[in-house]
């Protein structure tokens, strides 16, 4: 529906909007559709969720929290005699969208929390014992402000909240701080802090649910995949980065294989042993493959050897590199050591395979790549190097610094031949 101009100069929402917005711009601003995205924690990152509790001045909860001492007594606690030093507030609010904007994408959005994600949250938060790591603004880390509380609203008029002039839904994660840090307390009792937030790693739970939902295959021809479904079959080729299926007949029974051809999904694997050299020969220079493909030797084609042209994509994603730092191992080999001297408590399934994989130097492909860039990326803000640390070990665990630097190389390297 958009909007109209009125006779008056003035723009209305569709036909029967009132005629009260001074201009286009206006108008369609009132009236933008957002996006809602629901976050969730990410399985491989579970001890970033919630790394720490910022003190800030505009909550995105858009809840400010209670401070309390002798002077202003939000806690009807008549006969304090000291400051204590204590604030409360909610951390997380169930289904509460919380506005954001994407600079890159110059787009804005909301994303919000289910009740059991934000009790995920606070557990995790606890787990990973989180609770002396604080930030101002989200910004400067600070010393001296601890939470000494933590739990889930139960019941809304009975929860301890309401004692503070609270009305919080059930499911809501509370928390109360203690503020030993002088600067931190006088900027609260100041009116310049009023509130928290959260810092942490949540995933977009669409994004994560299309690529989990990928059906598995029910058998295989010359070591490549087969579904007993197209759109399984089309799913995983989207996954690939080529476009199309194909089929084969077993014992009368239709089966589906990613892309369009045999010969490209089957070229495909093999560049997992060889370089190809074709680029050099006559029929391949220049390159006639349409955009995002790239030639990879001859096939036959109605009797004419002609290029063979292979997804782009799909290449990157069948290449395996086993040529990654050998410091990546030596620090994956000792955090495993470290983690199980401390009883294997850090980091996730997930983490503890990557860090047996790069311990016994196995070829990783291009989208462990990827992730592996990914997750260092987020994790080196947690790498004290103290191995008391759950932030130290899980980050070493997928190969520490000299991993990220190596996979941050070869990701700039893919992205440029785009």
């Amino acid at each position: 529906m958009p909007c109209k101009q009125c006779e008056n100069g003035k723009y209305k929402w569709g036909e029967t909007g009132a005629c009260k917005y001074n201009t286009l711009s206006e108008c369609e601003a009132a009236h933008e559709e957002y996006k809602i995205v629901e976050l969730i924690i990410d399985k491989d990152s579970e001890q970033l969720a919630i790394d720490a509790i910022s003190l800030v001045s505009s909550p995105a909860i858009e809840e400010n929290f209670v401070y309390f001492n002798k002077q202003q007594n939000n806690l009807t606690l008549a006969k304090i005699d000291k400051e204590k030093r204590m604030l409360i507030s909610p951390a997380l609010i169930p289904y509460k969208q919380i506005y954001r904007y994407d600079a890159q994408t110059d787009s804005s959005y909301y994303v919000y929390f289910t009740a059991d994600t934000v009790r995920k949250a606070a557990e995790a938060y606890m787990k990973h014992h989180n609770t002396n790591n604080a930030t101002v603004q989200h910004d400067a880390k600070v010393t001296g402000v601890h939470t000494v509380e933590s739990w889930i609203v139960q019941d809304s008029e009975k929860d301890k909240t309401a004692l503070y002039g609270y009305s919080l839904p059930v499911g809501t994660w509370a928390v109360s701080m203690r503020i030993e840090n002088d600067d931190v307390w006088e900027r609260i009792k100041d009116g310049e802090l009023q509130g928290l937030s959260i810092e942490g790693y949540f995933v977009d739970k669409m994004q994560t649910l299309s690529k989990e939902k990928l059906a598995e295959p029910v058998g295989e021809v010359d070591g490549l995949p087969l579904y007993e479904k197209k759109e399984d079959a089309l799913a995983a080729a989207g996954e690939l980065g080529c476009d199309g299926t194909h089929e084969h007949s077993i014992d009368g029974v239709t089966y589906y294989m990613p892309c369009s051809d045999h010969d490209i999904v089957s070229k495909l694997a093999e560049i997992l042993q060889e370089e190809c050299k074709c680029m050099d020969t006559e029929l391949i220079t220049p390159n006639p493959c349409q955009s995002g493909y790239k030639p990879y030797g001859h096939k036959i084609k109605d009797g004419k050897k002609v290029p063979n042209c292979v997804p782009v994509e799909a290449m990157r994603n069948f290449a395996s590199y086993n040529d990654y730092p050998k410091g990546a191992t030596a620090n994956a080999e000792k955090a495993i050591i470290e983690n199980e001297e401390r009883g294997n408590k850090c980091a996730t399934q997930t983490g503890k395979v990557r860090a047996q994989q790069l311990a016994a130097r196995k070829p990783i492909s291009y989208k462990t790549v990827k992730r592996v860039y990914s997750y260092l990326s987020r994790a080196k803000a947690y790498n004290t190097g103290n191995w008391d640390d759950c932030g130290t070990i899980s980050y070493n665990l997928w190969g520490g610094d000299v991993m990220l630097r190596w996979a941050e190389r070869i990701v700039k390297r893919e992205n440029a031949t785009k």
